[in-house]
């Protein structure tokens, strides 16, 4: 009797798999040739408008002084020239506080100030995503109501608060706040809802304590996550002037001082569009090599199993 049912089984699903390959042997794609033309074209159209920008800024960049003031511009130099880059950095080498401090104290407000925002975000996201306790929620909404105000409405609360702490004038006043950014902490969370509880239940019952689950488990399985906000935290920070809580020449960021040789007038026009590449290149490089990670990030951050 067992081996009849058996047998009826197997053919039901054999008639089922013969079913689906005729339905996709019958399935037609939704668009037609022209649709897909289409389609492309636009794509290609707003990937042209989108690349306008950048390309623009490093053909500015390479042209000489005289083909800058030329009108109409033009977007390609016609004799291309990397005297604007000299120029730039022998301008810096004349500054008292040299380059190479501009430099490292620019990496080291980015490099450590992306680093703790990732922790404490990581870790506050895998508290509220994967635990309940009183006030979860309510602390959650105040995470999403602070995205709300934007830097300049929390300026004169910070600067107060870091007074009193006599962060001013340090590299504190700029990492310390950075740790705390809401977006990290929204991102992370959201992401992390879509892990599965059982993977984190079964680590556990393998003996495995909270910060190895965390570490081992959920911080390799979230890494599009992660790798996203490392993106926008480098962005935010590298751009950072901190010329508000940061006032001694010789801990002021790479991009303050660019911004200075800028702002010298006619004569440094060439040397503006030099800073603007170089103050950009460094956020596009990270980009450009993290890209597959945002987009997995931004498909899945609202997903929940």
């Amino acid at each position: 009797m067992s081996k009849d049912i058996n047998k009826k089984k197997i053919q039901k699903e054999e008639k089922e798999q013969v079913y689906r390959k005729k339905l996709i042997k019958k399935r037609k794609p939704n668009r037609s040739i022209w649709g897909d033309f289409f389609l492309y074209l636009f794509l290609v159209l707003v990937a042209v408008i989108m690349a306008f920008p950048i390309v623009y800024a490093v053909s500015s960049a390479l042209k000489p002084l005289d083909e800058l003031f030329k009108f109409p511009p033009t977007i390609f130099p016609k004799h291309p020239t990397m005297d604007n880059f000299s120029d730039l950095f022998v301008t810096m080498g004349k500054s008292w506080v040299t380059f190479s401090r501009y430099l490292f104290n620019t990496v080291f407000i980015t490099f450590v100030g992306t680093f703790g925002h990732l922790i404490i975000s990581s870790m506050a996201a895998f508290v509220l995503a994967k635990y309940e306790f009183p006030g979860n929620q309510t602390f959650f909404k105040i995470v999403t109501v602070a995205m709300m105000f934007t830097g300049y409405v929390t300026a004169i609360p910070n600067y107060i608060i870091l007074n009193k702490l006599g962060w001013i004038d340090t590299y504190w006043a700029i990492i310390i706040p950075a740790f705390a950014a809401p977006m990290g902490l929204f991102l992370m969370k959201q992401f992390m809802e879509g892990l599965p509880t059982s993977l984190i239940e079964a680590a556990k019952i393998d003996g495995a304590n909270e910060w190895k689950v965390f570490t081992g488990i959920v911080m390799p399985n979230v890494k599009p996550a992660w790798m996203t906000l490392i993106i926008f935290s480098v962005q935010r920070l590298w751009n950072d002037r901190a010329a508000t809580f940061i006032y001694s020449e010789e801990k002021k960021t790479l991009v303050f001082a660019l911004q200075q040789i800028q702002s010298g007038g006619i004569a440094r026009t060439g040397q503006g569009a030099a800073v603007l590449v170089v103050v950009m290149i460094v956020p596009i490089i990270i980009f450009v090599f993290s890209q597959s990670q945002i987009l997995e990030t931004m498909a899945s951050s609202g997903l929940k199993d």
